[in-house]
């Protein structure tokens, strides 16, 4: 088995987070690529929550649904059940004791291993979580010096006993995997490979926080609100060493125009949400189109409508992100497929907002924000470049231009007054109500739209570009379809990370092929209503649907079966 993938389940509050937090630091550092998700309820207590950890001798972005060992940190069968459905006679369950498994699960084999006993015998049975990452160390075969290492730089920070109960607990786990290793079914044999001890591990949500920094983000205004508030606390953690004020607003109205705010003052700034908080920035949206300012919103997806599901994942708010807003002004809306664009993008983000002096929005969700992996270093910008100008005595601060980018100025940075008005205003920013001057005024702001498509990203090819079969999709389902892909030689990918301005497909591309399927996390299509009113398919060329939407994401599985039984239908049409 060079595909081990583990999911420990048991309820919040018996230390989950624990796992995915020191499982896979443990498994990169001892030279295994990793890649986890979590699924978890929205509540303190209680529910069923759990993470997945795939590990393998080769780099494994996207998630599973087949599980090779199950591992119960609670007695409670509801936690077998809600998985049920994932296992097979392949899969091993492992529980501390035997419990009476739901039938769908009976197919599974059960280990009983003591895991209650050795965290009472490490001190409390609180350490359950940590004897469980002991057992699946021993059984994957990682160093156990390294592992040492790593789990007394975990616990670093709490109190002496805690440090010391949680190695004992651990090396329990790992000793008794080791010894009765010839009892469990599976035969995992990885490779450890020294490069990947260099890489890094990052979640989305890092990975978001990152890139706004490496974009010169230096203030942030948000509310709270899962799932991009892994986002805000990351940024919380980095202004301890980054010149970077982080500001928790009372309310996403505040955060949105306390944005705005900054940009004006010349600072760079980003506010993190999700769509119901997102719906409250809406006005601020339109004021950031009217004053013509720079403005980057973190946007993750959640599904909806109003609270919907909390702490699962969807890609519905495409439309709302292209059309929310009263009137018409340009905007830039980025998608990254993985963690690595998504802290490429969120850098991008910054240098388009600044630029164009237009709002920005970086399209996630909770599937990307949640997942982690291993990566490589990361490139940051050796110098961040702004727009800003000095202003003179007649400064002019929406000045007519050919190309309809006037010099954004900014207080105190020269002799000019910047004059700021959400009314419709002149050259220098005051109100008018001027028919021809307002005409004027909407031409020259939808003008910047046109030199935002010069710099838009095309969709990304993956694959043959002569394949019979040729699947669109965007943001975070990208290496799901990527990973489905590789025993598919006649299907390809295109992604699109970048939704407006939006640039259709390659012709060629879409001539070539026998069936396109849209791939995308919501009920309605709106990829596929896009590509229709901006690329006009559909009608000449049938777009074949493949939708998602019930909080949880594509699985490596079901794209490729899907994808299967397309190819083969077509054989026998």
């Amino acid at each position: 088995m060079k595909d081990f993938c583990v999911v420990v389940a048991g309820e919040a509050g018996q230390g989950i987070q624990t796992v995915e937090n020191l499982l896979p630091l443990i498994l990169k550092r001892s030279g295994f690529h990793v890649f986890s998700y979590k699924e978890y309820m929205s509540r303190v207590r209680g529910g069923s929550n759990s993470t997945l950890i795939r590990v393998s001798e080769e780099p494994g972005s996207a998630f599973r649904r087949s599980i090779d060992l199950l591992v119960l940190l609670s007695d409670d069968i509801k936690h077998a059940e809600r998985l049920a459905s994932r296992l097979s006679n392949q899969s091993v369950i492992l529980a501390n004791e035997a419990i009476p498994l739901p039938e769908a699960c009976c197919q599974a084999p059960l280990l009983t291993w003591p895991i209650n006993h050795l965290a009472i015998k490490a001190g409390h049975k609180i350490y359950a979580n940590t004897v469980a990452c002991g057992i699946i160390c021993g059984l994957v075969g990682v160093n156990l010096p390294v592992s040492r290492q790593v789990v007394e730089e975990y616990f670093a920070s709490k109190e002496e006993k805690i440090r010391r109960q949680n190695s004992l607990a651990f090396e329990l786990g790992y000793q008794y995997a080791e010894q009765n290793k010839q009892l469990f079914p599976l035969r995992i044999a990885l490779s450890p490979k020294e490069d990947v001890k260099a890489r890094f591990l990052l979640s989305g949500a890092e990975a978001v926080a990152l890139g706004a920094l490496a974009g010169g983000c230096n203030f942030v205004s948000s509310y709270p609100m899962s799932p991009s508030t892994g986002v805000l606390v990351s940024l919380a953690s980095y202004s301890r060493h980054f010149d970077l004020v982080v500001e928790q607003a009372e309310d996403e109205i505040s955060a949105v125009n306390m944005a705005l705010g900054a940009w004006y003052a010349g600072a760079r700034a980003m506010v993190t949400t999700s769509g119901g908080g997102f719906a409250l920035m809406v006005e601020a949206l339109s004021l950031a189109g009217m004053i013509e300012s720079p403005l980057v919103v973190h946007l993750g997806q959640r599904p909806g409508p109003a609270t919907g599901l909390p702490t699962r994942t969807e890609q519905a708010d495409l439309f709302f992100s292209l059309y929310s807003g009263h009137g018409e002004f340009p905007r830039v809306i980025l998608a990254p497929g993985n963690i690595e664009q998504a802290f490429y993008l969120t850098h991008r983000a910054f240098y388009l907002a600044d630029k164009y002096q237009v709002p920005v929005i970086i399209l996630t969700d909770q599937y990307l924000l949640d997942s982690l992996k291993d990566v490589a270093a990361l490139e940051f910008p050796e110098k961040i470049e702004d727009f800003f100008a000095p202003t003179e005595a007649d400064y002019l601060r929406y000045k007519i231009t050919p190309s309809g980018l006037s010099p954004r100025g900014i207080p105190g940075l020269g002799r000019g007054f910047v004059c700021l008005d959400s009314d419709e205003h002149d050259e220098s920013g005051r109100i008018i109500e001027d028919p021809l001057l307002r005409e004027k005024m909407v031409q020259k702001r939808l003008a910047k739209g046109k030199l935002v498509k010069k710099e838009a990203l095309p969709p990304e090819l993956i694959g043959r570009d002569d394949a019979r079969f040729l699947v669109l999709s965007f943001g975070s389902t990208r290496d799901v379809i990527g990973e489905a892909l590789t025993d598919l030689p006649s299907v390809a990918l295109l992604h699109y990370a970048q939704l407006a301005p939006f640039l259709p497909p390659p012709w060629q591309l879409l001539s070539r092929a026998r069936r396109i399927i849209v791939i995308e996390g919501n009920a309605t299509g709106q990829l596929r209503q896009l590509l229709r009113a901006e690329a006009g398919l559909g009608s000449a060329i049938p777009l074949i649907p493949l939708n998602k939407y019930d909080g949880l994401p594509f699985s490596v599985e079901e794209v490729r079966e899907a994808l299967k039984k397309i190819i083969e239908e077509e054989s026998h049409a």
